[in-house]
């Protein structure tokens, strides 16, 4: 392999993926398709339904996406894990000798709050790599909510659940903007003059919003989560908080 196409396909819907990104998919030789187990194989389905509406005649090339080791901790078993998801993608092509470039098709945006490009330059050799931006999930999120993503003149920091757990609320942002939150970190925060709109599936016929006053929305919040989570299986969900 000499060129890998990262492409942004947004949150699942077909009408999330760009222009670029449909042309992409149809002139890319291969696509690298990952398998996470029964459980999720609506994901797969998902990027097997955005290369049919995409034109594309691209040969598939499916991989098990390995486990993360949950004993270890955060950073080494992060660090493990992209090691072997790299070594994954490397056995796979190597196994189907494609006559082109191959193509990843990656949930909202390959730059933001995902591990595909650090995982790439794991490859030896390294190969060329094309990115092809995506919708993210905090543009889908505002447009679904008819809200900016911002005050006037105002700043929002892009954090983690993981770090708003830990460290509470950003001090100096006035908005902050929530990726990979699995145990909704806003439950812990004080919630007097914060406010939320949180989305799951955001663009797809799943759809879930809500949004008000956290202390009034966060408990509904939780609740829809978990009972979504335990009907799909898995979820992708985002939410902002804003202070006034």
């Amino acid at each position: 392999m000499t060129d890998l196409w990262l492409i942004g396909v947004g949150m699942g819907a077909p009408g999330h993926l760009t222009l670029e990104g449909r042309q992409a998919l149809r002139d890319a030789a291969a696509v690298l398709l990952p398998r996470k187990g029964p459980e999720k194989s609506d994901l797969a389905d998902l990027r097997l339904a955005i290369l049919r509406e995409s034109g594309s005649a691209a040969e598939v090339i499916s991989f098990d996406m390995p486990v993360r080791d949950e004993t270890l901790p955060y950073a080494e078993r992060v660090e493990r894990w992209h090691d072997a998801i790299a070594e994954r993608w490397t056995a796979a092509i190597a196994g189907a000798r494609p006559a082109g470039p191959v193509a990843l098709m990656v949930w909202g945006d390959p730059g933001l709050y995902d591990s595909t490009l650090r995982i790439a330059d794991r490859l030896r050799p390294r190969p060329r790599v094309r990115v092809v931006p995506g919708v993210t999930a905090l543009q889908a999120l505002t447009a679904a909510h008819a809200i900016p993503f911002n005050t006037v003149g105002g700043s929002v920091l892009v954090t983690t659940g993981r770090r708003l757990r830990e460290g509470g609320w950003p001090g100096g942002a006035e908005t902050a903007a929530v990726m990979l939150d699995g145990a909704c970190a806003f439950a812990g925060l004080p919630p007097e003059g914060l406010r939320i709109w949180w989305g799951a599936f955001l663009g797809m016929a799943e759809q879930v919003l809500d949004a008000g006053p956290l202390a009034e929305a966060g408990p509904r919040i939780v609740a829809t989560r978990a009972a979504a989570r335990a009907r799909h299986g898995w979820i992708m969900d985002t939410y902002l908080l804003r202070r006034g």
